[in-house]
């Protein structure tokens, strides 16, 4: 009988799959980061103090404008990593199959997003209720006025809603500009980069970059920041869930402009 043979070759070790690599250099989305939260807390400071009616079409191409800049410094940040902005936007085809799931996908998460942020602003408010030891009604039962800051914060908001056609049609075009910008930046970008800096935690990239993003509307004050953070975690999750942008661009782009027809609605009927 031969011996049994003896394989000379030692056992293969698992390869533990390599944490992903960052997509542009560090002080790039730290430049990026400081720009986002210093315009923010300019707006912000802006919008405490009562100004005269703006122009809005004009107010609509300079906050394009510097949506496009963050744009432009991000594709800049890629180039110095060799990493391809479509690499952020994820695998998707241009077939009317595809951009009709999308469609879908973008509206049915639109509408089950709004149901959750409405139990969170619930939530907020009964939370802001039991700090401020406030009431919910007064002692005539009916309801307390709104809080004065929040007052201010939704006439700034309504100040931008659309009035006449060349502005709805004005406000399309830049819902379109900022619905792309900004899923690249938070969703694409930033989520991808913060990913990479935990060595591949997905978790702490969708808070990290959804937090960036609820900082990034200051001028709407704690809840506004707070709801839009926590719709920012949504918005991640779909990207993940997806793998891709694109339904989180159509989704974006769709909740921006019916809330600015919904805000000229509400401003029309009423005094704000």
């Amino acid at each position: 009988m031969e011996p049994d043979k003896i394989d000379p070759t030692p056992p293969s070790l698992p390869v533990e799959p390599a944490a992903p690599l960052a997509v542009a250099p560090a002080w790039h989305t730290i430049v990026l980061v400081a720009a986002i939260l210093a315009l923010s807390i300019h707006g912000a400071s802006r919008s405490s103090v009562e100004h005269a009616p703006l122009n809005r079409l004009a107010a609509y191409g300079l906050t394009a404008a510097l949506e496009l800049a963050m744009l432009g410094w991000i594709v800049f940040g890629l180039r110095l990593r060799k990493t391809s902005i479509r690499s952020l936007l994820g695998s998707f085809s241009f077939s009317f199959r595809s951009i009709a799931a999308d469609l879908v996908c973008a509206l049915l998460f639109w509408a089950g997003s709004m149901i959750l942020l409405c139990m969170c602003a619930l939530a907020w408010s009964s939370v802001e209720t039991v700090i401020t030891h406030q009431l919910p009604a007064n002692a005539a039962g009916q309801p307390l006025s709104p809080d004065p800051s929040q007052q201010r914060v939704l006439r700034g908001i309504a100040q931008l809603a659309p009035s006449n056609g060349e502005e709805i049609a004005a406000w399309a075009l830049f819902c379109l500009v900022v619905g792309f910008a900004e899923e690249i930046a938070f969703r694409g970008y930033l989520q991808r980069q913060f990913t990479a800096w935990a060595r591949g935690n997905v978790l702490a990239g969708v808070l990290l970059s959804a937090s960036i993003f609820g900082c990034a509307h200051a001028n709407q004050g704690a809840r506004g920041m707070f709801l839009l953070g926590v719709f920012g975690v949504f918005f991640s999750l779909l990207a993940l869930e997806r793998r891709a942008l694109r339904p989180g661009i159509f989704a974006h782009c769709g909740h921006d402009f019916i809330l600015g027809l919904a805000l000229a609605s509400l401003k029309s009927h009423s005094n704000i």
